[in-house]
């Protein structure tokens, strides 16, 4: 689908003129990033913290973050724990079965374990328990022992949970980062430690789950007895698993959670944990060179994904936590084949929904249902809206069939017809408000939730889905226009080729890790002639283009790479004169570095 580009109009004068020892195209990308003031774009380049909010785990500013008791509860919280520690009480972290989750439910383990506590962890099973606390799995907590449950990545809106969980004689601390119920009468009636609460005052309020689970560690080692450097040393180990778990939430990568993501990604490259490595080598990640965030966002993240979607996160948790070579390869292996299934599975789910849609009269709003006859796979539905969505441009809802067996009779042992119901995940679209949109429908739906982008819900029977759907689709069709459903490219800016060199390049990777808010830079160039075109890949997948510029002929030449896309570049032939979207990078070989060009679109010049 053909996409509108939307070059950002670039700082103010005064702007620039603060930052006259800046790049004036890194300066531009700051200001696009939302830095608007000296201060900003000055704090973000130096990582720098306010002093007055900040705490100095290890003494020595290395692991410099803001102040765990600025949470309201955190000092209550971590007496509460040290309380249950030392009387040698049971423990249970109550993760998610994500890799956020996944990873906080270790960093707060591992460090609690260290700590001499008597810990174990429990994640419920994606399918048969769903999200957060449930009554069945505290009961079972409870007939284990269990004095002090901790949610990590969960528990915000498990009011109820809460309550039965205390009538059953446990004490709950939730640590969650997602957003509170409307009414503050629906919070958890416990030691509550969620940097989305206004009230909270916590400097950066968008902390992964296992962000949270950092803080409550640092906390916890900041009133122990430990000498700094054991301090630092607890704290420091676990950065690798915060790094991948914020990345893998697609959180924002501004603010604390970029300093926290730049310190894990250094430990990350250190290789220090056996699971880790072992994935690694199973996904075939070089690690030669040092790993970069997309690394973690397209290869770990969904390996480690894979292990609810296509079976229990357990096998995931076990993975990071191993310290066997063998035990961590073999986990390591099981994950890899069941990435494969996901991957499989979810190409099966896409076939099936695109079947359904009308390619030549798209609707304003996508929603894909399985048949009568099936059930798709509840673990990837929310991949296959986001395909869906991503392909079309069309807010997408993917839909599953969960079948619960008939009752039977009681006067002659026949079974009554088994019951549908529903579950479906959804993806947006921006200028289109998802979850506002489903919560006006909500009078149909068992159970909602989400954001503008992207929402989840169940449905119990099929008449109140069609109806459901109905009103939804009635929605769509009100408030989405047709500029909405327009692809747009947004583009940092203009970028002659003379001004292209090594330097800039390294310059802009100074602003990594690259994500969720702080995208990687893109640039466009107008008027470049085609110089060459080379195939590449077994299957001929790949593009290269020798590129220069016909706006000034005195600019060198650049290789632009368009991976695994070749089909959408077939138009293009030597001579051609082409406007280019791309990141800038840098292509390594043999001692040699020079700058390549990353495509991301092209078309025919405009201007020519």
């Amino acid at each position: 689908m053909k996409k509108k580009w939307q070059i950002a109009e670039g700082p103010s004068a005064e702007y620039r003129a603060s930052l006259a020892d800046v790049n004036p195209v890194v300066a531009g990308v700051l200001w696009n990033r939302g830095l608007r003031s000296e201060q900003a774009a000055r704090a973000f380049l130096n990582d720098s913290i306010d002093p007055l909010l900040a705490q100095d785990l290890a003494g020595d500013g290395s692991l410099l973050f803001y102040d765990p008791f600025l949470f309201r509860d955190m000092k209550a919280a971590v007496a509460l724990i040290i309380s249950h520690i030392k009387a040698g009480h049971k423990i249970v972290v109550y993760g998610d079965y994500d890799a956020d989750g996944v990873t906080a439910s270790a960093v707060l383990a591992e460090a609690l374990h260290t700590l001499r506590a008597d810990v174990e962890v429990y994640l419920p099973d994606r399918v048969t328990e769903g999200y957060g606390l449930n009554k069945p799995a505290l009961n079972q907590i409870k007939e284990q022992g269990v004095s002090l449950v901790i949610t990590v990545d969960n528990g915000i809106r498990n009011k109820a949970e809460v309550e039965y969980g205390k009538e059953l004689g446990l004490d709950i601390i939730i640590t969650d980062h997602h957003v509170l119920p409307e009414k503050r009468e629906d919070m958890p009636s416990c030691l509550v430690i969620d940097p989305a609460d206004s009230e909270d005052k916590y400097p950066w309020p968008f902390l992964a789950g296992v962000g949270v689970s950092f803080k409550l560690v640092c906390a916890i080692l900041q009133e122990s007895k430990l000498k700094p450097a054991m301090k630092k040393l607890i704290a420091e180990r676990s950065l690798d698993l915060v790094a991948v778990g914020t990345i893998a939430d697609m959180v924002s990568l501004m603010g604390e959670n970029r300093w926290l993501v730049k310190r894990g990604m250094t430990v990350l490259n250190q290789n220090r944990r056996a699971g880790l490595r072992a994935l690694f080598k199973t996904a075939k990640i070089a690690i030669d060179k040092p790993l970069e965030a997309w690394n973690v966002g397209w290869q770990l993240g969904p390996r480690l994904n894979a292990a609810s979607r296509i079976g229990h996160a357990n096998s995931a948790f076990a993975l990071i936590s191993a310290s066997n070579e063998e035990e961590a390869q073999s986990l390591a292996e099981e994950l890899n084949k069941r990435n494969q299934s996901r991957q499989l599975i979810t190409e099966e789910i896409i076939k099936q929904v695109e079947a359904q849609i009308d390619k030549d009269n798209l609707p304003p709003l996508i929603i894909g249902l399985c048949r009568e006859d099936q059930s798709w796979n509840e673990g990837v539905v929310g991949l296959v809206s986001g395909r869906i969505c991503e392909k079309y441009h069309r807010p997408t809802l993917v839909i599953t069939r969960t079948s619960e067996e008939g009752a039977p009779d009681a006067e002659d042992g026949s079974a009554t017809p088994a019951k549908s119901s529903f579950k479906g995940s959804g993806r947006s679209i921006e200028g289109f408000n998802l979850i506002a949109a489903v919560e006006e429908c909500s009078d149909y739906l068992d159970k909602y939730g989400g954001h503008p982008m992207a929402c989840g819900f169940s449905v119990e029977s099929e008449e109140r889905l069609n109806l459901f759907k109905e009103k939804l689709l009635a929605i769509a069709a009100e408030r989405i226009d047709a500029e909405v459903l327009v692809p747009k490219l947004k583009l940092d800016a203009s970028l002659p080729f003379n001004q292209i060199s090594l330097p800039l390049n390294e310059a802009i990777n100074e602003l990594s890790p690259f994500g969720q808010n702080n995208q990687q830079p893109r640039f466009a160039s107008y008027g470049l002639r085609v110089d060459d075109v080379v195939l590449m890949g077994s299957e001929k997948q790949h593009v290269k283009l020798r590129l220069s510029s016909l706006e000034d002929m005195s600019a060198p030449s650049y290789w632009g790479i368009a991976f695994s896309c070749a089909p959408a570049y077939a138009g293009i032939k030597i001579g051609d004169v082409i406007d280019l979207a791309y990141y800038l990078d840098i292509n390594a070989f043999n001692g040699r570095r020079e700058v390549q060009l990353k495509i991301i679109d092209w078309r025919p010049a405009e201007n020519i």
